[in-house]
């Protein structure tokens, strides 16, 4: 797996802050894995402790790419 990640810093109240984390995650599974990789994915937010903690706090936009091998 890899992932690919940009933060967004704006000052919305005149302080620094980040407002919003952009992670591109590129995964390369085995061929016929693609239904089980989906199937993590879909839970990914939730199951993610760093997700739940940074939720409400900091907008977070998730993207995949799946290759399979």
């Amino acid at each position: 797996m890899r992932a690919d990640v940009q933060g967004v810093i704006e000052a919305p109240e005149g302080v620094l802050k980040i407002t919003t984390i952009r992670t591109k995650f590129t995964l390369l599974i085995p061929k016929g894995k693609r239904e089980t990789a989906e199937r993590a994915l879909n839970v990914f937010e939730k199951a993610c402790p760093v997700a739940q903690t940074l939720k409400g706090a900091i907008n977070m936009e998730n993207t995949w790419e799946i290759i399979e091998e």
